[in-house]
């Protein structure tokens, strides 16, 4: 079993164990938002399909309009019109025009529009007071090339991706499926929100942050309940958890002899590593059980969602296929101090805002508390200010962060 890793060691050991699923699923396209695309998609068709008008006006053919002005308009006849989806039946001639619409198709013999706050109508007649211009124009295909691979797999279904799988013609698309994550809390001192909670008694957060975190990375959480601290109660929910991808545990797996999760995993697992040169999160357990991969996080609630964000992201990530990274790094100012953890990398919570004007674009400011009990940092703190070993970060130095998400 190896022990005390670096953060950089146990991402690759974690990654070097977890496989992409094989199984893909077709969703529709009301059903796809954040899915992740199990092959490449290409266009079916051409859009737009033909040349079409980007506005309101009339389509006429340009060497008949040129010189218009409003003191020496252009007066053409005025020969029907083209509104989108009922193209025009015929062609345009000298001296002719058609009247267009956001969307229609050009009428043949057409190679210029003229917007319609430039025009007047007179009867039978149009008068332009400007040239008609080939700009308002959108030439066939100018969007989407039929054939042409314009999603990836790998690529994560935003609402403007669905958006663009539903211009290409597709109405359902082909998925990876969601990683199934069992996620069991342990400890005799655990008790579920909603209950009395009795004297020592701590309630269950860990599920619900670990949940919430694996649903975040594109996963499938599995609340498996509670286990008391005997290594029979565990290794009995876990045994009768069903068809998982991955396991998680939090609490159990530090030195102490009700960490009962080690205890199970020397037992009775294949152990990858255990505990990881960081701060908070320094005792998680990676492993394999019952032939599934076993992450097992401290109990501590910061802990628990800092080595998932940093270790468990990333697996499902992998498992997913997905293209872009689990997580991002910026450059931040430092607005306070951020104590190291001597030989250990510190992740330190804080509020991280977006400010062209510091060096690397934003400002780190820390949290009220580090206590890695203290989980309302992790609520109102929005980025990890990473300290490397051996160092301390001093206000107004520029630090290595990792957001959570978005930087506002």
């Amino acid at each position: 079993m190896r022990t005390s890793l670096t953060v950089e060691e146990a991402l690759a050991t974690v990654l070097e164990h977890t496989r992409p699923l094989p199984d893909v699923e077709e969703v529709p396209l009301e059903a796809a938002l954040g899915r992740v695309l199990a092959r490449d998609l290409e266009a079916l068709a051409d859009h737009p399909d033909v040349d079409n008008t980007a506005v309101d006006g009339y389509a006429a053919r340009a060497a008949d309009t040129a010189g218009a002005s409003p003191e020496n308009p252009v007066r053409l006849r005025w020969i029907g019109e083209s509104p989108a989806g009922r193209p025009f039946q015929g062609r345009l001639g000298p001296g002719e025009a058609v009247s267009v619409y956001t969307g229609a198709s050009l009428p043949e013999g057409a190679d210029a529009v003229v917007a319609v706050e430039d025009t007047e109508r007179d009867g039978e007649y149009v008068l332009l007071y400007k040239p008609a211009s080939p700009k308002d124009i959108r030439p066939k295909a100018q969007d989407l090339q039929q054939g042409r691979v314009y999603l990836k797999r790998g690529d994560r279904l935003t609402p403007g991706r669905v958006g663009l799988a539903a211009g290409m013609g597709h109405r359902t698309l082909p998925v990876v499926r969601r990683p199934r994550v069992g996620v069991l809390s342990t400890g005799d001192e655990v008790v579920e929100p909603g209950t009395p909670l009795p004297p020592g008694g701590v309630y269950n957060s860990n599920a619900y942050s670990v949940a919430a975190l694996v649903r975040e990375a594109g996963g499938e959480p599995v609340l498996l309940g509670k286990a008391g601290d005997r290594v029979e109660a565990v290794r009995e929910q876990l045994a009768a958890a069903g068809d998982l991808d991955l396991v998680l545990t939090t609490g159990g797996v530090s030195m102490g002899d009700y960490d009962i999760v080690r205890h199970l995993l020397e037992r009775e697992g294949k152990i990858h590593f255990w505990k990881i040169l960081q701060r908070p999160g320094g005792p998680p357990i990676f492993a394999e059980f019952l032939g599934r991969p076993f992450f097992g996080l401290p109990g501590n609630p910061v802990s628990a969602m800092v080595t998932f964000f940093l270790y468990g992201r990333p697996m499902l990530f992998k498992m997913l296929g997905r293209s872009d990274p689990p997580y991002r790094r910026v450059r931040a100012l430092a607005e306070d101090f951020f104590k190291g953890a001597g030989k250990k990398t510190a992740f330190r919570r804080a509020v991280l805002r977006y400010d062209p004007e510091a060096p690397g674009g934003h400002r780190a400011a820390s949290v009220d508390s580090q206590s890695s009990g203290v989980l309302r940092s992790m609520a109102f703190g929005n980025a990890l200010v990473v300290v490397p070993p051996h160092t301390h970060v001093e206000a107004g130095e520029v630090v290595e962060v990792i957001p959570f998400g978005e930087v506002v």
